[in-house]
């Protein structure tokens, strides 16, 4: 059997976690910040379900609704979805796969950038940085009492833009040494 996608991957966990409905997924999805690195819009979710569907590693285990509200078809992993599940996320936390940052294709031609330029794009980059650190911290605020592994999500989120945030202030330094 093929490699799960990352988007796969996610979803499955978050129903081998227990069983949801699409809404309910993007609703985790977004209250968990998850959106900042699973690529998984709204619009995929039941794309994404189909495709664990046909592959076996989920199955309908019921419906949700009441009233005159739509039934939503509520997904569970099947046996083989938790071994699988269970597989591919060892695999993912063991592995060290290498990333593909924009910013270093950016860094590869700063020559061509005059230096004012550059100056007001990191300046720029660095408000983003900010911007995404209060939005992750306020996530992980609002998920205070979150298993611990979703806390650990937040905390490498965390670490990770504290440490672009601290190699960028030290190479803002160096070109204004230049300068």
């Amino acid at each position: 059997m093929a490699a799960l996608t990352r988007a796969e991957l996610t979803l499955l966990g978050l129903l081998v976690e227990r069983p949801r409905h699409g809404y309910e997924l993007d609703e985790v999805i977004t209250a968990r910040g998850m959106r900042e690195w699973t690529e998984i819009g709204f619009s995929s979710i039941y794309y994404l379900l189909g495709r664990l569907r046909d592959r076996g590693l989920i199955t309908e285990v019921a419906s949700a609704g009441t009233g005159r509200a739509k039934a939503r078809k509520v997904f569970g992993p099947t046996p083989e979805g938790r071994r699988v599940c269970a597989e591919e996320a060892e695999a993912a936390v063991a592995e060290l796969r290498p990333v593909f940052p924009p910013v270093l294709v950016g860094l590869a031609s700063q020559p061509l950038i005059p230096p004012e330029r550059l100056r007001e794009a990191l300046a720029a980059r660095a408000a983003a940085l900010d911007d995404r650190l209060g939005a992750v911290r306020r996530a992980a605020d609002a998920q205070s009492d979150a298993p611990a592994f979703v806390r650990a999500i937040f905390d490498f989120s965390l670490h990770q833009l504290a440490a672009e945030q601290q190699w960028l202030t030290e190479y803002r330094a160096t070109l204004e040494g230049d300068a």
